[in-house]
């Protein structure tokens, strides 16, 4: 049944329900699929990057074609999510996000067994394909299944950790993997994650369509879900181009005559998308919540702390290496200990927003990651200095988490139950986009830069001004959207 949104209680309300309750059996077994999923997906953000060179020398691929190593991945992992996430809801979300898995376990294996760069560029692409309808379809029947209030908070604690850790652990496990069996190794990871995650999962997620309507029956007549045709042309079409321009410029830069056009389309094509979805009678994304300020301030506030802490791992990436001499091994081991501060920030974080509710926890998280990043403006060339890299990230990374959680939580809270699948893709969609401009807008200042240092303090600064701007005006946002 749909949520009432006329009467529905605030999200602050709802969340400050007392007490994290306790699951059922079959309840865990859910949230280990869905999160599984969920972890999956964002391992293979990071799994492959530190294994490329050994993967251009065995498939024969240039420098520059190592690009398309992750853009290929980039490309409909982003571009479709808004698309399958509105899929999910007209069709069937248990449907898609089982078509996704199996689409992405079988693409993981061809990437696994490539045996030239076409092939697995085709096993990427089909990979992203996969994670562009495991994702939100995943994350909406999360929010479907467990309803909203304190289940709901703890169940999007878990998720929110997951995806910080899997992001992490990709960085670690993507050396020792490629050390230890080559890079291949990875990709087979990936092929055995699918491979647990898909046999449990048609027997625990729910087989129902929107408003209770079993997946196996027919929507016959005036009822029958029509997709918005245009709107999902021009929305898929301009994100894939913003996506390819962003991703093509942190490695060459916004000069390239490709980089500028993909860039003007995208913009274009967006454009476009919301001139058609006013005028459409049954539109891929309701304008109305889009101007909800929950969900746009939600997001914009997702977007921030995505694409700002994107930059700092990229950075602290070359400063580690480059200035202070650290093994690649050695660079890890620092982004493990901010993985494992993750999991402390995922237990605690149902619990403060319990007690604050979501809204304030995504300002104060913002402002934390604000206020941690900052720090790394005393980096130098001490020694010392890796432990204050260390400490630095490792905590900012913990509001950084909770940031994560309380805006989904925000964007999602009081939307009707049809409509989860459209609120979770631009959750999700915010999530992928963040991640992607981040390193082009800002870590670019630190490769151009003649001194690295100086760079890195460059990016640091702007960095955290804009995570500190972003917390004061989302809450100045959220709070006009309670008046």
């Amino acid at each position: 049944m749909a949520i009432d949104t006329t009467t529905q209680t605030s999200p602050e309300a709802v969340t400050a329900a007392p007490g994290i309750p306790r699951l059922s059996t079959r309840d865990k077994f859910v949230l280990f699929v869905l999160c599984a999923a969920q972890f999956m997906v964002a391992l293979d953000f990071s799994v492959l990057n530190v294994a490329l060179p050994d993967l251009g020398r065995d498939l024969g691929m240039s420098r520059s074609a190592l690009q398309w190593a992750v853009t290929a991945f980039a490309l409909p992992s982003g571009g479709f999510l808004l698309l399958f996430g509105r899929v999910g809801d007209l069709f069937g979300r248990r449907r898609l996000f089982l078509t996704g898995l199996a689409l992405f376990g079988a693409a993981s294996l061809l990437s696994t067994l490539a045996w030239d760069p076409a092939s697995f560029l085709t096993g990427r692409a089909l990979q992203g394909l996969g994670a562009a309808a495991i994702v939100p379809t995943g994350m909406s029947l999360l929010t479907t299944i467990f309803p909203e209030g304190p289940a709901r908070d703890r169940a999007l604690g878990i998720s929110g950790t997951l995806l910080s850790l899997g992001f992490t652990i990709g960085m670690v496990a993507g050396g020792t993997l490629t050390d230890a069996f080559g890079w291949r190794s990875t990709m087979a990871l990936l092929t055995l994650f699918a491979l647990i995650v898909l046999p449990p999962a048609p027997g625990l997620l729910p087989a129902s369509l929107p408003h209770g309507r079993k997946a196996t029956a027919g929507t016959p007549g005036p009822d029958r879900p029509r997709l918005d045709v245009p709107g999902a042309i021009t929305v898929t079409t301009g994100l894939l181009s913003l996506i390819y321009a962003l991703s093509t410029a942190a490695d060459h830069g916004f000069g390239r005559a490709d980089v500028i056009a993909a860039l003007a389309a995208g913009l274009l094509l967006l454009a476009a998308f919301v001139l058609v979805e006013s005028r459409s009678a049954s539109p891929l994304v309701s304008l109305p919540m889009l101007r909800r300020r929950t969900v746009a301030w939600g997001n914009a506030g997702g977007l921030v702390t995505f694409s700002m802490m994107s930059t700092i791992v990229f950075v602290l990436t070359l400063y580690l290496q480059e200035i202070l001499g650290l093994s690649a091994f050695e660079t890890g081991l620092v982004f493990g200990f901010q993985g494992l501060l993750s999991v402390v920030a995922g237990t605690l974080a149902p619990k403060v927003i319990g007690r604050l509710g979501a809204r304030r926890t995504l300002v104060g998280s913002l402002a934390g990651q604000g206020a941690l990043t900052s720090a790394l403006l005393l980096l130098g060339t001490h020694g010392w200095s890796v432990w204050l890299a260390t400490a630095a990230v490792a905590l900012a990374s913990m509001c950084h988490l909770g940031a994560i959680i309380s805006y989904g939580l925000t964007v999602t809270s009081g939307v009707p139950d049809e409509e989860q699948g459209l609120a979770t893709g631009l959750v999700t969609s915010t999530q992928q986009v963040g991640v992607t401009i981040g390193i082009p807008l800002l870590g670019v200042l630190a490769t151009t830069s003649g001194d690295l240092l100086t760079g890195v303090h460059t990016v640091v600064a702007l960095d955290t001004a804009i995570v500190l701007g972003a917390a004061v005006l989302t809450g100045l946002g959220l709070r006009r959207s309670r008046a």
